[in-house]
This record gives structure tokens, sequence and C-alpha cells, in this order.
């Protein structure tokens, strides 16, 4: 039987030219075959056999499956999600939205927070886990991804703290169920233009509702920024992720429906998060 550090170099090399991360992608799926942690596999390789399994796992993901589809889970904000073929897998650039909800909830935690197109329940659990005296809803208007969250948030052990709600904001009165005001307003809609050519990993295998936002990638901003302002507390602030070419236009959009607008950008040094407080706040 093949031991676990050769099957790993192999597998690693298989996957070099389709994964910036080859040898993690390969990690990451040995651990998972051997129903372990990495860092378990890591510190045990010398004496680990290559497990049944592996190979196909390694198989689905030359086919460009993404790993976290393979393995079910993905890690963000330090934290584990359960993903499905219903929701965006969590970036690590979103990362960047949390990191500002903290910076500002510093001195004064939100009591309400709001989360808009909640998908997997990533953006909403970890602030909820950071502002440990807040509640929160998370919308979204597919029943399959609350589904993903309800079980995300029973697996972090926040389901007191949070309701998910099947709305959808193309609808007329969508906003209408909603106990506003919120005092943080998280959201993370599409905004990828129909005309972008995107990786078969993200073009095979996650949820086009989730991703496309017509020509431009601005349909769901256009339909959602007119009526945040009623959803905000006086105090409040919107945390919108947004393409990295996309933050003039929105900036304008926001200013005229009554938002002041700050552009954050992420670590590759791009425009990536639109930062709104009300003008008369």
């Amino acid at each position: 039987m093949a031991d676990a550090a050769s099957g790993l170099r192999a597998a690693a090399q298989a996957l070099e030219d389709l994964s910036d991360t080859p040898r993690l992608d390969a990690e990451l799926l040995m651990a998972h075959a051997l129903g372990i942690t990495r860092e378990a596999l890591l510190l045990d390789l010398p004496c680990l056999p290559e497990p049944d399994g592996f190979a196909t796992l390694l198989e689905r993901r030359i086919a460009r499956e993404p790993v976290a589809h393979i393995i079910g889970e993905k890690e963000f904000w330090g934290l584990s999600f359960r993903v499905s073929g219903d929701v965006l897998i969590p970036r690590p650039d979103s990362e960047l939205l949390i990191e500002a909800a903290v910076r500002i909830g510093a001195q004064r935690p939100p009591a309400q927070i709001l989360d808009l197109g909640t998908g997997s329940g990533a953006l909403l659990l970890s602030a909820l886990s950071e502002f440990p005296d807040a509640r929160g809803v998370g919308v979204d208007a597919s029943a399959a991804a609350l589904g993903v969250a309800h079980s995300n948030a029973d697996h972090l052990g926040l389901s007191n703290r949070v309701q998910f709600q099947l709305l959808d904001w193309t609808e007329p009165g969508w906003q209408d169920p909603l106990p506003a005001p919120f005092d943080l307003i998280l959201a993370n809609p599409p905004y990828v233009s129909t005309a972008a050519e995107l990786s078969a990993e993200v073009q095979e295998f996650e949820p086009h509702e989730a991703l496309f936002a017509g020509p431009e990638g601005l349909d769901d901003y256009r339909i959602l920024l007119p009526g945040l302002g009623n959803l905000l507390g006086p105090d409040g602030h919107i945390l919108l992720e947004i393409g990295y070419d996309q933050a003039d236009k929105l900036s304008q959009l926001a200013e005229s429906h009554g938002f002041l607008a700050e552009c954050l950008q992420d670590l590759g040094g791009n425009d990536r998060l639109l930062i709104l407080t009300l003008a008369s706040g």
C-alpha cells in the first residue's frame, strides 16, 4: 500500500497546472479521506498510509470541482462552514467585511445585524461570533441556501441569536417582514457581469443566481440601494462587497440615495468594500 507522503507528492504534482495551491488542496483531500484534521495529517504524515478513496477525491479535483465542495466545508474567519453547490464558497477577500465590522463596532457594538444574500451564513455568523450580545437576520431568495445557513448556525452554536428569512429583494414589499432598524447591514449580493469569464471551478460548480447581476454586474445594487436607508438605524453602517471596478459607479449611486460612501481595498489592492452611512446621520 502506498504511503500518504508519497500520495501527497504525486497529488500536488497532478494539481500543479490547475490550482494556485496544489499542495494545500492535496493535504485537505487527504485529511478528509482519512477522517482527520489537516494538522493531524501533517503531524503524523510519516506513519500514515494513503487511504482508500483518496484517488477518487483527487480525480474530482482534477475535474475542477472545488475542494470545499469535495470535503463539504470551508474555513472563514477562523470558523468552519459547511458548504454545498447551493451557496457560494466563502472567499478570503470577504473577511474584509468582518474586519471592518469589528473596527466599527469596537466602541459601539451593533445590537441588530442584517445580512442580505446570506448564502452559507458565513458573514452573519462570523459577525455574531465577534459581537456576543448581537442578534442577526439572514435573508436569501434560495430555500436550499437557507438550509445550509441553518446548518451552520446549529454547528457553531449560534441558532439562538439568528433567524433566517426566505425573501427575494426583486419582489415588492420584501423588506416588510424585517425587524428594522439595523445597526449593521452586511451585503454580498451578486455583482459579476454576465460577460465575465470565470474559472471552471466557479462557472461549473457555483450557483449562477448568486454570481451574476446583469451586463455591468450592478443590477442587484440598483434594486437594493434605494431601500436600504429604510432598514438602517441613524448611526448604522452598511458594508457592501463590490467588484474591483465598481467603486466609482456604486459610490455615486449610493450618494444619490442619501449615503456617504468610503471605499476600502482588499489584500490584492483591489476595491472590495463600500462602507455606507446615512448622509443626514
